[in-house]
């Protein structure tokens, strides 16, 4: 009898201990619904947490674009500046070789003239040579007087040719001049453009990343709301279970 007792007892303590570890499984695998509005709440932190964090990024890398398309302009404007000075003194340069030019044809035409006109002087001179020579003879003070013109008229005519080379070569080089100044002025004036159509392009890209700046700072905003949020779901989680 005795031992039918300890036998029952032993039957009880065991059903007993079963029920509990089932209970106790059945609680761990099914939580309640405030430990699930935490873990989900914490889960909603951490993924805050994640978006805030790739927002910066994204944020500082948006900043630094900026920051680069600002040095970019700066850069843009600085060359288009000095690109118009370059065009202002191209400029300058051509009108002033194109002086130098108009100068050099007058010299040139100038001195052909008298050295057609010495030419001319030099064959008066060989007529009235050869009439004095044959009218007073050679050795007379006609005949001198003729040969000293003829000798001056040579003089000067040979003076006033290389007068006329001098003026070729500086009227040709003055033509090389102005011809590198408009190539130089041409030069500068496409640099001008690219430079300009670069700095379009840079501004337009400023705007852009400073879309994207603002944009992701909105986002930054959305996120702390978000995290603000959350955390606090979760306290008034805690406090209601």
């Amino acid at each position: 009898m005795r031992t039918t007792g300890v036998f029952r007892r032993i039957t009880l303590a065991v059903a007993f201990a079963g029920l509990v570890s089932v209970g106790a499984r059945a609680q761990a695998q099914d939580p309640t619904p405030q430990q699930q509005d935490i873990r989900q709440d914490k889960k909603d932190i951490r993924d805050d947490k994640k978006d805030l964090n790739r927002d910066r990024a994204d944020r500082k890398a948006d900043q630094r674009d900026i920051n680069k398309d600002k040095r970019d302009v700066r850069s843009d404007r600085k060359d288009i500046r000095q690109n118009n000075h370059g065009i202002r003194n191209d400029k300058q340069d051509v009108r002033q070789d194109n002086r130098d030019i108009r100068t050099d044809n007058r010299d040139l035409n100038k001195d052909r003239a008298d050295r057609n006109a010495d030419q001319r002087d030099i064959n008066k001179d060989k007529r009235e040579l050869a009439r004095d020579d044959t009218k007073y003879g050679a050795n007379s003070s006609q005949a001198q007087a003729d040969r000293k013109d003829l000798h001056q008229d040579r003089v000067d005519r040979n003076r006033d040719q290389r007068d006329i080379n001098h003026d070729k070569r500086d009227l040709n080089q003055d033509r090389k001049d102005r011809n590198q100044d408009v190539r130089d002025l041409n030069h500068d004036r496409n640099d001008r453009n690219a430079d300009a159509k670069d700095l379009h392009n840079d501004k337009k890209d400023l705007h852009k990343d400073r879309k994207d700046r603002n944009k992701d700072q909105k986002d930054i905003n959305k996120d702390k709301r978000d995290l603000h949020k959350d955390r606090a779901d979760l306290r008034r989680d805690r406090n209601h279970k």
